[in-house]
C-alpha cells in the first residue's frame, strides 16, 4: 500500500488481507504548511551563510592582497618620457593613519623619476591630527625630493582639504580650483550632543565611575551642573583655539602674501566658491588637472614633450569584485563603530555631523 492508493487515509491503520496476514503499518499525518517553509528555510540558512562567509572574507581581505599599496598608470603628456609628474589623490574624509594616501606618497618617494607632485584635492577635511600628519608627509617629501607641488582642487577642498593644500612650495600660480569648487571653510569644530535630558524621560541614568568629573568630559549621557558644564566648555574651548591658531599658522605659510586682515577674513568657517576664493587669495586661478599639471612641469624646468603624468590606482585583490571595493577600506566591527562615534575628536572639516563621516585616507 502506498500513498497513491484511492483509499489511502493519512494516520489511519491499514490491514492487509491479502494472505489473511495481520502484519499493519502507520503512516504519520505530516503538517502541510511544514513542507512550503522547509525550503524557506533552507534559502534562509543558505543566505545569512553567504553573508558570514563575505563578511569574513572583507574582515581578513588583506591576507588575500597581491599588492596591499598602488599601481601606476599613466595619464598625460609624453607617454614615452622617463620623468614623471606625480598626481596623489586626496579624495573623501582625511582620518589619517595608514591609507591609499600614504601608500601614494610612498610610492612616489622611492621613484627617482617623479619631478614634480600634483596634489588632486576632492576632500571636506577630516581630523585635526590626520590633516596635520598629511599636510606634514606632503611638505616632508617635496622638501626632501626638492619637487614642486602644485594643487588641483576637485568639487570641494575645504577645511582639512584646504589644510592639505597647504603643503606647497609657496611660488605664484600653484593652486588651481575648478570653476565650481567649494574651498575655505576655515577652522576646527569638536561635535558634541547632549542626550541626557531625553534619557532622563525614560528614567534612564548615566552612573559611570571615573576617576575625576573631568574624565566624562564631552560625554552625550552624562548630566552635569551648570558649574561642571561651564568649566568643561572652557577647557575644550582652549583646544580648539589652539587647534584654530594651528590651522592659521599654516595658511600663512601656504599664502604668504596674505597679511593678517586677509588673514582674518578668510579663517572665519566660511565656505567660498572659487572666484570668490581668487579674490580673497586663498586660489591662484581657475583651471583644472591638465592645467596644474602644465604648472607643475613648468616648475620642474621640464618641457611638456619631456615628461609624463601618471597618477596611482588601488590594485584590485582576489575578492574586490565580489565585494565591491569593501576590501580597500579598513573593516570596523560593532564596538568599534560604537566606540568611534561617541569619541570626542576635533575636526577640520566642513560637516554638520563629522562623526557620520566615513574614511578614505
Amino acid at each position: 500500500m502506498n500513498s497513491n492508493d484511492k483509499n489511502f487515509v493519512p494516520g489511519k491503520i491499514i490491514m492487509s488481507d491479502e494472505r489473511n496476514t495481520a502484519h499493519s503499518r502507520v503512516i504519520p499525518e505530516q503538517p502541510r504548511h511544514w513542507n512550503r517553509w522547509k525550503g524557506r528555510l533552507a534559502w534562509i540558512i543558505t543566505g545569512i551563510s553567504v553573508v558570514v562567509a563575505v563578511g569574513a572574507l572583507g574582515a581578513n581581505a588583506e591576507y588575500f592582497q597581491t599588492n596591499p599599496k598602488v599601481i601606476e598608470h599613466y595619464h598625460s603628456l609624453a607617454e614615452s618620457a622617463q620623468d614623471k609628474i606625480a598626481i596623489v589623490e586626496i579624495r573623501g574624509a582625511i582620518m589619517g593613519g595608514e591609507g591609499f594616501a600614504r601608500h601614494q606618497l610612498d610610492q612616489v618617494k622611492a621613484d627617482k623619476a617623479i619631478r614634480a607632485i600634483v596634489l588632486r584635492v576632492d576632500s571636506p577635511g577630516g581630523t585635526v591630527s590626520g590633516s596635520d600628519e598629511l599636510h606634514y608627509r606632503i611638505q616632508k617629501l617635496a622638501t626632501e625630493r626638492n619637487l614642486p607641488v602644485v594643487v588641483s582642487m576637485g568639487s570641494i577642498a575645504a577645511s582639512g582639504g584646504y589644510y592639505v593644500a597647504m603643503a606647497n612650495s609657496g611660488q605664484d600660480e600653484i593652486i588651481f580650483a575648478e570653476p565650481s569648487t567649494v574651498t575655505g571653510s576655515i577652522g576646527v569644530i569638536i561635535p558634541h550632543f547632549d542626550f541626557s535630558q531625553v534619557l532622563k524621560r525614560f528614567e534612564i541614568s548615566d552612573d559611570s565611575i571615573t576617576s575625576g568629573p573631568l574624565k566624562e568630559m564631552l560625554s552625550v549621557t552624562k548630566e552635569r551642573s551648570p558649574e561642571l558644564a561651564k568649566r568643561e566648555r572652557g577647557i575644550v574651548q582652549e583646544l580648539v583655539d589652539e587647534m584654530f591658531n594651528r590651522f592659521k599658522d599654516i595658511v600663512r605659510k601656504g599664502r604668504p602674501k596674505l597679511d593678517e586682515k586677509a588673514i582674518e577674513d578668510v579663517t572665519t568657517g566660511q565656505v567660498f566658491t572659487a572666484q570668490q576664493a581668487i579674490n580673497l587669495g586663498l586660489v591662484d586661478k581657475i583651471g583644472f588637472l591638465e592645467d596644474a599639471v602644465s604648472r607643475a612641469a613648468t616648475l620642474a624646468g621640464l618641457s611638456e614633450d619631456s615628461v609624463r603624468a601618471v597618477q596611482y590606482k588601488q590594485p584590485q585583490g582576489i575578492f574586490d569584485d565580489l565585494l565591491g571595493g569593501a576590501t580597500q577600506a579598513r573593516s570596523f566591527n560593532a564596538l568599534e563603530m560604537v566606540v568611534e562615534w561617541t569619541t570626542p575628536r576635533a575636526w577640520y572639516l566642513c560637516s554638520w555631523w563629522p562623526a557620520l563621516t566615513t574614511n578614505s585616507l
